[in-house]
């Protein structure tokens, strides 16, 4: 930051300039989906030759998609709640470990992002076969936790990099139990990461396929797979309208985060309120 603001004004039009060049590039084709689940056609096509509510029509009257939305969001809601509390467990006692032990924590909570997707997906598959887990729910919540742990724990285990760990043994010496230090004292201080590491658990068990396709089938099938098995079978505007709410449902949960964070740096940085009490 200190070297952004030396570069001078023509340095930080520049930077601005490039890093808005690099934002619409990312944003175009996300937002290309938009107008394309408007279109009256019946194939994708961009800029649509005619314009229509037709297949936002279809997708709320459909069965498939509007049951595979609800697995979806149920699935990612549940996923949030399971990752969380794993990431937050090991983020801890990562914290808390030094050396190897610390490293080998870390190392089995991020090995999920290290293997191929692909990988977990066949592992699980025939894991689950034996267990008769394959095309339940559980299942399912098992394979998106496994991948949505390591995105929690990497925030929270910045979140707890900074805290001091002499706080959890002053409350035990003033007789707080493990637990009670624990939810008392770490807890409200990393609210905030824990809020994020949420959310972006849920938007990991949203954007899953491949653990979905091994998994998922029958009653408890998820909408990303339900649009890979529309896409192979025929390009509609179909999969453009599921694209325009998951986009959106993405940017909510987004500027959700950066207010938060927006919020949560005015409050640190706001100077702290004088007392009115006078010495006597």
């Amino acid at each position: 930051m200190d070297n952004l603001l030396q570069l001078g004004r023509a340095g930080r039009l520049a930077f601005g300039v490039f890093a808005g060049v690099v934002a619409v590039f990312l944003l175009i084709p996300t937002l290309l989906v938009i107008p394309m689940s408007l279109s009256g056609s019946e194939l994708l096509e961009f800029p649509p030759s005619s314009w229509s509510l037709r297949w936002w029509h279809e997708f709320w009257q459909s069965n498939v998609w509007m049951s595979a939305t609800r697995t979806s969001l149920l699935l990612a809601l549940s996923t949030s709640f399971c990752a969380m509390p794993i990431a937050l467990l090991a983020a801890y006692a990562a914290r808390s470990l030094s050396g190897r032990r610390s490293l080998a924590i870390s190392g089995i909570v991020l090995l999920p992002v290290a293997v191929p997707p692909v990988l977990i997906g066949i592992g699980l598959f025939f894991a689950f076969a034996k267990l008769r887990l394959n095309g339940t729910f559980p299942g399912l919540l098992i394979g998106h936790t496994l991948m949505a742990a390591p995105v929690a724990f990497v925030i929270l285990r910045a979140a707890l990099a900074t805290f001091d760990t002499d706080q959890l043994r002053v409350a035990r010496s003033l007789g707080a139990n493990g637990p009670q230090s624990f939810f008392m004292v770490l807890v409200p201080q990393i609210k905030g990461p824990i809020l994020t590491a949420l959310l972006l658990s849920f938007l990991t068990s949203l954007d899953e396929v491949i653990i979905s396709m091994f998994v998922g089938s029958g009653p408890n099938t998820t909408l990303t797979k339900v649009m890979f098995l529309s896409l192979r079978d025929r390009i509609d505007p179909q999969t453009a309208v599921i694209s325009t709410v998951w986009t959106l449902l993405v940017f909510v949960i987004v500027i959700a985060i950066y207010r938060r964070e927006l919020t949560s740096g005015s409050r640190d940085s706001a100077p702290p309120v004088p007392s009115n009490d006078t010495g006597r």
